[in-house]
């Protein structure tokens, strides 16, 4: 259950930056749930490391009210 919604987060991800709806997104979430599953702990080591460095980016980008709230 959770695998499909991380795919779907992924495919979501993907589409937006893409501006364009269609099944790119979903294969490549559907194919990024399956990667994780046989990697195990270090998919969540880079998983976990790329949404802080996300959370960061969008933090810093937004400014010092941001921060501050």
């Amino acid at each position: 259950m959770i695998g499909k919604i991380i795919g779907a987060l992924i495919g979501r991800e993907v589409e937006k930056r893409r501006q364009e709806s269609g099944l790119k997104g979903a294969v490549l979430g559907a194919a990024a749930v399956g990667l994780a599953k046989r990697l195990g702990p270090a998919a969540l080591l880079l998983g976990g490391a790329y949404a802080a460095k996300k959370v960061y980016d969008r933090r810093r980008d937004a400014g010092p009210a941001a921060a501050a709230g």
